[in-house]
């Protein structure tokens, strides 16, 4: 099967791809492992940040990412970020995405953590993730322009462009673009599906693809704890910027809840430690519930009712910084015609600690420029499959090892253990956290307790077929 472009994933950066390439005339296939609309960006709750009020610019808005990503932000992929958001939420709305208003009709612009002025933007409150798939979803099936194969995976790249699948079938393509999501759920407590345990990370690594910053993992600091049924369902981000607050054992607040998600999520994680508690109070009764409807409904139908009672919360594996090495165009460094967006994707955007909700703005962004570059390549006949070992999922015990081992904060003797493991992620997740020995961002090291100055600008990155991490300054 021939095309001009083969996109394997269909959450955000995938759909969006697709259609910008199909807009441009180009024939599209799209690979879902899943029906479309059951990716993990259908569950995403928090919206997409954009420098769209009067008092905001995409300056600020590069401020404050370079100021969460802790000294490792690559400046000019968060110049890209910043700079082409407000023009992607435009077309998000061409396309049909009807976000939330206030009462003049204007976007509702909502506050998070770590931003200093009110630019996330929503769809239906907290269900986001759930109204902006389905709207491109519904767009991409009607394209005459792009071939949806659902319940289907990439089992390996092809060398001129494209993939063999798992049943055998090649799709040859002037290029590839992987949107196949993050890792997140190599953790075992984690708020991702399944799926997402890094498969286009391997899939990219076996074709001679470079990774980089698998140590930065963002831990959600709000996952619901002990619910039946919700175990893992995250808050979002954005009730805590509508004035709900965290609660010790004892009833008082410890934190402030809007600093940035790494701070927050470590100040539940060493009170819990300090205290024996299994959770931290969400108090969020005094927000209004129908700017959260899904998050209120889903937390009464498993017996608890947020607006009278305080949630339950503990943090969970949320967001790989890391992932496959690109430029800001989405080439994949190392390997021709091979592209990647999104969660698998690694620019520098976010450095070691992702600002929330710039990574679905980064879907759109970036999903756009990999669609564009990739119909810049030259068709090729020819079919020859990279090798590589078979993509398997985490067995429930590396699942289990690597939270243990691999979460808010590592140690050098755990980490050792894990980099034994059977799941290649799992070990190249552990020697990337074991050559970072300091605490920045997302990643904290129990014997390295601060920041050291001399890594500033210096991303973990692993060669092709190397399990040793060299450090590497990128330009800006």
């Amino acid at each position: 099967m021939r095309s001009d472009l083969v996109v394997v994933g269909a959450g955000a950066a995938g759909l969006f791809a697709a259609l910008t390439a199909a807009r441009e005339g180009a024939r599209v296939t799209l690979v879902s492992a899943r029906p479309l609309a059951e990716t993990a960006s259908y569950w995403a709750q928090g919206g997409a940040a954009a420098a769209l009020a009067i008092d905001d610019s995409p300056q600020q808005h590069l401020d404050d990412t370079l100021i969460a990503g802790r000294g490792l932000t690559r400046r000019a992929a968060a110049e890209v970020l910043t700079d082409e958001s407000p023009a992607r939420v435009k077309d998000l709305v061409e396309l049909g995405v009807q976000f939330d208003a206030d009462r003049h009709g204007d976007l509702a612009l909502g506050l998070e953590g770590g931003h200093s002025r009110r630019r996330i933007i929503h769809a239906g409150g907290s269900a986001t993730g759930r109204r902006i798939l389905r709207g491109l979803s519904a767009r991409v099936v009607e394209h005459d322009g792009i071939e949806v194969l659902e319940g289907t995976r990439a089992a390996v790249i092809l060398r001129h462009g494209g993939v063999r699948l798992q049943d055998g079938r090649d799709l040859t393509s002037r290029a590839t673009i992987l949107a196949t999501g993050g890792a997140a759920a190599l953790w075992s407590r984690t708020t991702n599906p399944p799926g997402s345990f890094g498969s286009g990370l391997l899939l990219a690594r076996n074709a001679g693809a470079m990774l980089a910053d698998l140590e930065f993992t963002q831990f959600h600091p709000t996952a619901v704890v002990g619910l039946k049924g919700r175990e893992g369902f995250l808050i979002s981000e954005a009730v805590r910027g509508e004035g709900a607050t965290l609660h010790g054992p004892d009833g008082e607040r410890f934190v402030n809840e809007l600093d940035p998600r790494d701070a927050v999520a470590r100040a539940i994680y060493k009170l819990l430690q300090r205290t024996g508690a299994t959770s931290v109070g969400l108090d969020m009764t005094m927000v209004d519930p129908g700017r959260f409807p899904n998050i209120v409904s889903a937390l009464q139908e498993a017996g608890l009712d947020p607006t009278t009672q305080r949630v339950p919360i503990a943090p969970a594996s949320h967001y790989v910084m890391g992932g496959i090495v690109t430029d800001l165009d989405g080439r994949a460094t190392g390997v021709d015609r091979l592209y990647a967006v999104g969660e698998c994707a690694c620019t520098g955007l976010h450095g070691a600690n992702r600002l929330a909700s710039n990574s679905l703005s980064e879907c759109f962004v970036f999903g756009r420029r990999a669609a564009l570059r990739g119909l810049d390549e030259r068709p090729s006949g020819e079919v020859e499959p990279y090798a590589g070992d078979p993509i398997e999922a985490p067995t429930r015990e590396t699942r289990k090892a690597v939270w243990a081992l691999a979460g808010l904060e590592r140690n050098a003797h755990d980490l050792t253990t894990l980099a034994g493991d059977a799941h290649p992620l799992a070990r190249l997740v552990a020697v990337s956290a074991q050559a970072r020995r300091e605490t920045r961002g997302s990643h904290a090291r129990a014997e390295f307790g601060e920041l050291d100055p001399a890594l500033d600008g210096h991303h973990t990155v692993l060669d092709p077929a190397s399990d040793t991490p060299r450090f590497a300054s990128w330009p800006s």
